[in-house]
């Protein structure tokens, strides 16, 4: 599952400015060009429709709309990531740090580090 996330996160990085990413001919670098606002507004739209696809399938819409918007989001969230120099692996290792550890301690312990 990870390798996905991998290959994902290696074609936004080359979709980079910097790494020679064409805004003319590539979505990624379009949103790499217009900056981080553009990038993070794209994350939020693409959060609220997935809460919007989850709504609609308590009035019988397919659950696939969901996994769509789903997809979307974490695609986007990728090119979030890579803005800031961050990539799955990072994200990955966050989760395998909290494995096994209480919501309620993990949440706690932000609190007490913040």
């Amino acid at each position: 599952m990870s390798e996905v996330l991998r290959r994902i996160a290696e074609v936004i990085e080359s979709r980079k400015l910097e790494n020679g990413g064409d805004p003319a001919k590539s979505y990624v670098s379009s949103l790499f060009a217009k900056g981080d606002d553009a990038i993070l507004k794209k994350v939020g739209e693409e959060a609220t429709e997935s809460v919007m696809a989850a709504k609609d399938i308590r009035n019988k819409m397919p659950v696939e709309k969901l996994t769509y918007e789903v997809a979307d989001l974490w695609f986007h969230s990728l090119v979030m990531l890579a803005r800031f120099g961050l990539g799955p692996d990072d994200v990955l290792a966050e989760l395998a740090r909290r494995e096994g550890l209480s919501g309620l301690v993990e949440k706690a312990n932000r609190k007490k580090t913040a």
